[in-house]
């Protein structure tokens, strides 16, 4: 347990009903930063409400969190007893067609953003398209963007080939910020070597998932998760691997299904999705020390569990956001 106590636990991503109790949650599970998901099918007026929510929260419960601008604030998070939380989009809609809302939204504090969401969309393929065309034209103004302005880059539920070429396209590393290797369960939302190498080669970390759906559901042990995360670590290098839960506390089944079908296609009450079960030993954040002991059991030294716990995060947060070059000079902006 002391290894969890002293580490920095940085979760590469959550997608909880935001409360009081939720972060609670957070803290008493030892984590000190989060990429906490603001827009997923949300186009740009309704992710500055979903923002100035977050900012009345923030406002009302300052001694438990903050909203998070860089690296630094995790030190100062884990200081001080509290939760730097960034804003993140598990997808590109709050951009819509406009390249200038990269700047505009990082402004407002948003730190990460996913790409694609699944589906084809203007940057690229999503992980469910049967054809990934790959990054196009304006994605690629897009990672340009974000690389000046500091936003990390997240391929998660990304296309392969999409994934590929904003790997190349990108100037500074990006994250897998939820998400697992396809030889430990099989679905299209898991990355094969040919995505997680290149990634790994230019600096980024892929955070190892424990949402069902891409674990293997709720009979996966904690022996077996924890294994993968050492084969990982074996495989790319104990600098590239952290965790990205993918919580999604406080919901009910209807937010699932917003999740999975969005404004794009309607869905039937009979047919509405459901949440998947999980795993008895990790339900929520409040349950990452139960992770922390698997991974110690399995053998990973002290210091690479610090890393994967959120060391690499960490690293790879300060590499991207502190690293910005804001200014709008014809050189260093599309315009």
């Amino acid at each position: 347990m002391n290894v969890h106590n002293e580490a920095t636990l940085v979760d590469g991503l959550q997608i909880s009903n935001w409360s009081r109790p939720v972060l609670e949650e957070l803290r008493t599970g030892g984590v000190s930063a989060v990429n906490a998901t603001c827009a997923v099918w949300e186009n740009a007026a309704e992710t500055i409400r979903s923002i100035a929510q977050w900012l009345e929260l923030a406002n009302r419960n300052q001694d438990l969190f903050f909203l998070a601008s860089s690296g630094d604030d995790i030190a100062r998070a884990k200081a001080e007893n509290k939760i730097a939380v960034f804003l993140g989009f598990q997808n590109t809609s709050p951009f819509e067609d406009d390249y200038r809302y990269v700047e505009l939204f990082h402004r407002l504090g948003v730190r990460i953003a996913q790409l694609t969401y699944n589906n084809q969309n203007l940057l690229g393929g999503g992980c469910f398209e049967a054809e990934d065309s790959g990054l196009t034209r304006y994605g690629r103004v897009v990672v340009s963007e974000m690389n000046r302005v500091g936003m990390l880059i997240d391929l998660s539920h990304v296309g392969y080939r999409t994934s590929r070429d904003a790997i190349e396209a990108s100037t500074v590393p990006v994250s897998i910020t939820h998400s697992n290797p396809l030889w430990f369960f099989d679905t299209p939302r898991n990355k094969p070597h040919d995505v997680i190498q290149p990634l790994v080669d230019r600096g980024g970390v892929i955070g190892c998932c424990l949402y069902p759906t891409v674990s293997g559901g709720e009979h996966v042990t904690v022996e077996s998760f924890a294994a993968m995360v050492l084969r990982m670590v074996d495989l790319y290098g104990p600098s590239h691997v952290g965790l990205g839960s993918d919580c999604t506390r406080g919901w009910d089944h209807e937010f699932v299904g917003w999740l999975r079908n969005g404004r794009w296609q309607p869905t039937a009450p009979e047919d509405s999705p459901r949440w998947p079960a999980w795993p008895n030993w990790f339900t929520g954040p409040e349950d990452f020390p139960q992770l922390t002991d698997g991974l110690v059991s399995a053998g990973l030294p002290d210091d690479t569990i610090a890393a994967v716990l959120g060391g690499n995060f960490s690293r790879l947060f300060a590499e991207v956001m502190d690293n910005s070059v804001m200014d709008n000079t014809k050189e260093n902006a599309h315009v």
